[in-house]
């Protein structure tokens, strides 16, 4: 393919509202459409969707070892310029966002050089928001 074009996706939550507050409020989303079941959102250019779904029993987390830290999966999150990701990062710290992996920079001086950084949304799905040095190495080898 040669352009990117915006995905869709589709997440469960086990409380709309307060993730509402926070996919709007923290993380800065435009709500779009809603029900009482599901709320739109603009995701950095991409369709996410929230949809109610009882807490259960069946929301075990699963981590693989990623240069010594614990990476959540699944995971889902979008990859930002490098100047944005340096803003975006200092405005979830001010708004005191816990992280489960700080900001860090991967393969520092090398081909694929990114920053990086997790964290849980309210209802535990973790997100990661990444940045590469040269956008040109996303899929470099």
């Amino acid at each position: 393919m040669s352009s990117v074009a915006p995905f869709h996706l589709a997440i469960p939550v086990w409380d709309l509202e307060v993730c509402r507050i926070f996919y709007r409020d923290i993380l800065k989303c435009k709500e779009g459409r809603s029900s009482d079941q599901w709320i739109d959102f603009n995701f950095f250019g991409h369709q996410l969707v929230i949809h109610y779904k009882p807490k259960g029993a069946d929301t075990n987390q699963h981590a693989n070892k990623v240069d010594g830290k614990q990476v959540p999966v699944p995971h889902f999150g979008v990859i930002l310029s490098w100047d944005d990701f340096k803003l975006f990062s200092e405005h979830l710290k001010l708004k005191k966002l816990k992280f489960i992996i700080d900001p860090y920079i991967r393969f520092e001086g090398l081909q694929g050089e990114q920053a990086t950084l997790f964290f849980y949304d309210p209802c535990g799905n973790a997100l990661e928001f990444k940045a590469f040095k040269d956008s040109s190495h996303i899929f470099a080898k």
